[in-house]
């Protein structure tokens, strides 16, 4: 599949130090596996958690699923032998680095340059490997928009909730959660409207973070809608328990998906044979305005496999 096609609606997170859990990761229903060696890998782990990644991606059927690994933050000494260890070895196997802890656009342009000099080296194809960046911090997002200009390769922008939290000092330790005593509709509308705004000027997808309650099915389900509903493509999970909800919430209905590509139709048909730029639909106007909402919502509902059940028949 194309970059532009990738579907992210549920975004697993494997620890690299687990082989049960990455040997598990290939048959889960996520669209995209990203094989951890930051957060979920101690210290001491991490040399034998690159050595688990490599061999995970080249011996896991990994088919129909966006493959990912998330290194260690760039201002760390594992960081650029997580790069090499796993590019050369398995970098045939990968379709993209999630780079933590961005905080400016020199982050993502030293990821890809040592991309770039790895694919040389390996006769990969250049700009094969994209890059998915991490917004975690206060300077992460005041930097955003420059963030989202930085390489070619990138794919989508990731909202880092735990560290964001502990950046501005929002007074909760729930991740993912709205913090007790917030009197407002959303502590995390601000940081995900900006970085949303700033996926879309650039091309690129926008991804929540995780909900830490692993059993609030309840919470996570109401997490999840919201920011799809905002326009977000998918979020993160942490537990295999939570990727059926992420997926139905990121998923457009069925009704919702036929009058997408209705619309599609409709308006191909209008503008191309009878030559105007507006008409009615089933009694609701439908112009530019229109198709390109229902872009999204079409390409969303064959992401998810969904099949039309209505054609337009054109009037007269």
């Amino acid at each position: 599949m194309s970059r532009a096609d990738r579907a992210r609606r549920s975004c697993l997170a494997v620890p690299g130090s687990s082989p049960r859990f990455l040997a598990k990761a290939p048959g889960l229903a996520a669209d995209e596996v990203f094989l951890d060696l930051e957060d979920a890998v101690a210290p001491d782990a991490k040399e034998e958690a690159r050595r688990n990644v490599v061999d995970a991606l080249r011996s896991g059927d990994w088919t129909g699923k966006v493959r990912a690994v998330r290194i260690n933050a760039v201002t760390t000494r594992w960081a650029y032998r997580d790069v090499i260890q796993v590019a050369e070895q398995a970098g045939q196997h990968l379709d993209v680095i999630v780079l933590p802890k961005v905080s400016g656009p020199p982050d993502v342009t030293w990821l890809d340059l040592l991309l770039s000099q790895v694919e040389q080296e390996m006769g990969y194809p250049a700009g094969q490997i994209g890059i998915e960046a991490q917004i975690e911090d206060a300077r992460g997002l005041a930097a955003v928009d420059a963030i989202a200009a930085a390489s070619p390769r990138l794919e989508a922008l990731v909202f880092g909730p735990a560290d964001f939290m502990a950046s501005v000092g929002m007074r909760s330790l729930e991740i993912g959660s709205q913090p007790p005593g917030y009197a407002g509709a959303d502590a995390f509308h601000y940081p995900l409207m900006h970085m949303l705004v700033a996926a879309r000027a650039h091309g690129l997808q926008a991804i929540d973070g995780p909900y830490a309650a692993i059993h609030d099915t309840d919470g996570l389900a109401k997490a999840a809608s919201s920011v799809a509903a905002l326009g977000f493509d998918g979020k993160w999970v942490l537990h295999p328990g939570q990727i059926e909800t992420v997926n139905a919430a990121f998923s457009p209905g069925q009704a919702g998906y036929d009058q997408a590509e209705l619309i599609l139709e409709a308006y191909q048909h209008y503008t191309t044979v009878e030559k105007r730029g507006a008409a009615m639909l089933n009694g609701e106007m439908i112009d530019a305005a229109s198709r390109k909402l229902a872009q999204a919502a079409a390409a969303r509902g064959r992401a998810a496999g969904l099949v039309r059940t209505q054609r337009f028949d054109p009037p007269g």
